[in-house]
C-alpha cells in the first residue's frame, strides 16, 4: 500500500500539471470563456438559420424535392455564415483575399458541426422532411434542431477558441 501511495502521488501530480494547472473553473487563461464561445456560436447560428430558412423557402417555392432543397439550404447556410464574418473583418480593414481566409478559418468547423446536427435532427424527426413551410412540424423540428446544434457546437467553439483556432482568428480584428 505504501508503494501505491508513493507512485500514485507523483503520477497524479504529473496528471494535474498536464491538465489541471491551466484549468481555472472552466476558463483557460488566454482561452475562451463559455460566454465567448456562446457568442461565437450564436454568430454562426444566425448565418446558418438565415441560409437554411431561405434555402427551404426557395426549394419549396420551386417545388424541389427534399434532397435538392436540403443541399441548397446547407449551401446557403455556409454562404450566410461566412458572409457575416467576411463583412465584419472587411469593415475592420482586411483586404478581400485575407478576409476570405479569416472567414474560412473562423467558421468552417462551427458551421459544419451546426449543419450536421441540425439537418440530422430534421432527417430523424418522423415527417419533418415532408412537412411544408405552413406546418408546425417543419418549424418545430427546424428550431429544435437549431437549439440542439447550438448546445453541441458551443463546446466545440470553446475548445477551438481556447487553442487559438476558429473564432479566435476573428478576435484580432474586432
Amino acid at each position: 500500500m505504501d508503494h501505491t501511495a508513493r507512485t500514485s502521488a507523483p503520477a497524479h501530480a504529473g496528471h494535474h500539471r498536464h491538465h489541471g494547472d491551466d484549468d481555472h473553473g472552466g476558463h483557460v487563461p488566454g482561452g475562451a470563456s463559455w460566454g465567448t464561445a456562446a457568442k461565437a456560436t450564436l454568430h454562426c447560428l444566425t448565418g446558418c438559420a438565415i441560409g437554411e430558412i431561405l434555402g427551404m423557402v426557395i426549394g419549396t417555392a420551386l417545388l424541389w424535392g427534399n434532397v435538392p432543397t436540403m443541399v441548397l439550404a446547407i449551401a446557403l447556410a455556409f454562404v450566410f455564415g461566412y458572409s457575416f464574418t467576411l463583412f465584419a473583418v472587411r469593415r475592420a480593414g482586411l483586404d478581400l483575399k485575407s478576409a476570405v481566409k479569416v472567414a474560412l478559418a473562423a467558421d468552417t468547423v462551427s458551421i459544419a458541426v451546426m449543419e450536421l446536427v441540425d439537418n440530422g435532427i430534421i432527417a430523424l424527426v418522423p415527417g419533418a422532411m415532408d412537412a411544408h413551410l405552413s406546418d408546425g412540424l417543419f418549424w418545430s423540428s427546424l428550431l429544435g434542431g437549431f437549439v440542439v446544434a447550438f448546445l453541441i457546437t458551443t463546446p466545440v467553439n470553446k475548445w477551438m477558441i481556447g487553442r487559438g483556432k476558429g473564432h479566435a482568428v476573428v478576435h484580432a480584428y474586432h
